[in-house]
């Protein structure tokens, strides 16, 4: 029997997805299928993830991926970019992403090019910008409302809605921590109510499986866990290894079944930090 999240994935036939290896971050890229062609969300980490995921969406449905979105300036989000515009495909995003990438790329290559080369871009990905305002974006027979909105896991967003589906990248994980390098709390959780206030019935996230609203409910409440665990070690000055070991603890033992607690340590530095500078 198909669970909740796999109903979710398969309920609307004109969406799929593709997901990443381990090795690629599990990252999502979905596709939106029109009558004439398929609409790519997010063009992957890795450069050959960025090919197959574009190969996986054309065997599926036998119609050529023409426009790709990318959604935040993530590195599993644009890296892909340059590899899409290679093979024909438009790749756009908002001015105010396409203005982080340069930086963001910069920084995530120190940390990944040898490890990853040759399936890394070595240049910072040049998505095309359509501005700095929200949207419509057509393509393939269809138009998408790209909504441009502030900080959450990145300093900018997008998030995507097509009829009752919303496209959120790494602002909602499924069974997955969150990023939260940058310790955005509270406007991450602005952008959240953003994304409610749409109100999707299909609800993409960034990495593991489609599922609805409650989605929305359980990051709000991660989020709000997530800071709670760290205000009541009363952040002060640099944290003790032993705290954010014992953060770190906690927050497995709460969240047994999510996937990627390697984000954890970078996430409870950050914020301990933020609440530390009140």
């Amino acid at each position: 029997m198909l669970s909740h999240a796999d109903k979710f994935a398969h309920a609307d036939a004109r969406v799929g997805t593709y997901v990443a290896s381990d090795w690629g971050f599990a990252t999502n890229s979905f596709w939106i299928e029109g009558p004439t062609g398929l609409i790519l969300i997010d063009t992957q980490f890795l450069l050959s993830a960025a090919n197959e995921a574009v190969d996986w969406a054309e065997r599926a449905t036998g119609k050529k991926v023409v426009l790709a979105i990318v959604l935040h300036a993530n590195p599993d989000k644009f890296n892909g970019a340059e590899v899409l515009q290679k093979r024909g495909i438009r790749v756009v995003t908002s001015k105010q992403v396409l203005d982080l990438i340069p930086e963001v790329h910069a920084k995530r290559t120190r940390a990944f090019y040898t490890r990853y080369a040759p399936d890394y871009p070595k240049d910072p990905p040049h998505p095309e910008s359509f501005g700095d305002h929200d949207t419509d974006l057509s393509a393939a027979g269809v138009t998408v409302k790209a909504h441009v909105t502030g900080a959450g896991c990145s300093d900018a967003h997008l998030v995507i809605e097509w009829e009752k589906h919303v496209f959120v990248g790494d602002l909602i994980g499924s069974q997955t921590h969150s990023w939260l390098e940058l310790a955005h709390l509270s406007e991450w959780r602005d952008r959240l109510r953003e994304i409610r206030a749409l109100a999707p019935v299909y609800v993409h996230p960034g990495r593991g499986p489609t599922g609805g609203p409650e989605l929305i409910d359980a990051e709000d409440s991660y989020l709000h866990h997530f800071e709670d665990i760290v205000a009541a070690a009363h952040p002060r000055g640099a944290p003790p290894a032993e705290a954010i070991a014992r953060m770190k603890s906690d927050l497995q033992k709460a969240y047994p079944d999510y996937a990627y607690d390697v984000f954890l340590e970078m996430g409870l530095m950050a914020v301990w930090a933020k609440l530390a500078e009140k």
